[in-house]
C-alpha cells in the first residue's frame, strides 16, 4: 500500500489567481495612467496611443469626457479625473452596448461571480488540488475572472488597452483577458491528453482480475 501523500496545488491556484489579479489592475492602472494627459489633451476622440512591439501590439486607451471630482473617488481616479471608456459586454466586444446602459455589465458581472465561486468550489476537492495541469489552468482562469470582475465593479465595465494588429481592427484586450485565455486554452488540452488515461483506468476497473492481468503482460 502507497502511504505517501499525494502533494497539492491548491496553494498554486490560489497564488496564480490573486498574483495575476494583482497584476492585471497594475496594468490597467499604470497604462492609464501613462497615457492620461496624451488622451485628454486630444479631444474630441480623446484617445492615446504608444507603440510596444512595431507592427505587433500597441497601448491603445481612449476617454469619455465624465469626470469625478479628484480624490472623491480615489479607485476611479487613481489614472484621471476624466473616466476611461470601458467595454461592457465580454471578449471582443460582444454583447457590448452603449444603449442598453449598465444592464449588459451586470449581466456579465454575474456570470463572472458565478464562474469564480465553481472554481473556489472546484478547488476544495482533492482530486483537483491534486492535479498540477489544472490546478495551473484554473488559477489563471480565476485570475482573469477577478480581474475583469474588479473593472466591472469599480468602472461599470472592462478596462481595455492592448491593441493586436493582426486579431482584429477593433480588438483591444488586456492582461486578464490574456490570462483567461491561457488557462482556458490549457484546460481545454489538459482535458484531451488525460483522457486516454481515464479511459485506460476506468477499463481496468471494469475488467476481471485475470483479463486485467493479461493485458498488462501484453504490454
Amino acid at each position: 500500500m502507497n502511504t505517501n501523500p499525494q502533494p497539492s496545488y491548491r496553494w498554486l491556484l490560489w497564488t496564480l489567481a490573486l498574483l495575476g489579479c494583482a497584476v492585471d489592475q497594475v496594468g490597467k492602472y499604470g497604462v492609464f495612467k501613462l497615457l492620461y494627459q496624451e488622451a485628454h489633451a486630444n479631444p474630441p476622440l480623446y484617445q492615446a496611443e504608444r507603440s510596444v512591439i512595431p507592427g505587433a501590439l500597441k497601448f491603445h486607451i481612449k476617454l469619455t469626457d465624465e469626470s469625478l471630482p479628484a480624490g472623491a473617488y480615489p479607485l476611479r481616479t487613481w489614472s484621471g479625473e476624466y473616466q476611461p471608456q470601458v467595454n461592457r459586454g465580454a471578449f471582443l466586444g460582444f454583447g457590448n452596448s452603449e444603449g442598453e446602459g449598465p444592464n449588459g455589465n451586470l449581466i456579465f458581472a454575474v456570470v463572472s461571480v458565478v464562474a469564480a465561486a465553481a472554481i473556489v468550489w472546484w478547488s476544495t476537492r482533492r482530486s483537483i488540488a491534486r492535479d498540477l495541469v489544472l490546478c495551473v489552468a484554473l488559477g489563471l482562469i480565476l485570475s482573469g475572472t477577478l480581474g475583469n470582475l474588479y473593472d466591472r465593479i469599480i468602472f461599470g465595465g472592462v478596462r481595455d488597452y492592448l491593441y493586436w494588429y493582426f486579431i482584429q481592427e477593433s480588438a483591444v484586450f488586456n492582461l486578464a483577458d490574456f490570462f483567461l485565455i491561457c488557462g482556458a486554452v490549457l484546460l481545454l488540452a489538459q482535458a484531451l491528453l488525460s483522457r486516454p488515461a481515464r479511459e485506460d483506468q476506468l477499463a481496468r476497473e471494469t475488467l476481471p482480475p485475470r483479463e486485467v492481468a493479461h493485458a498488462a503482460e501484453m504490454k
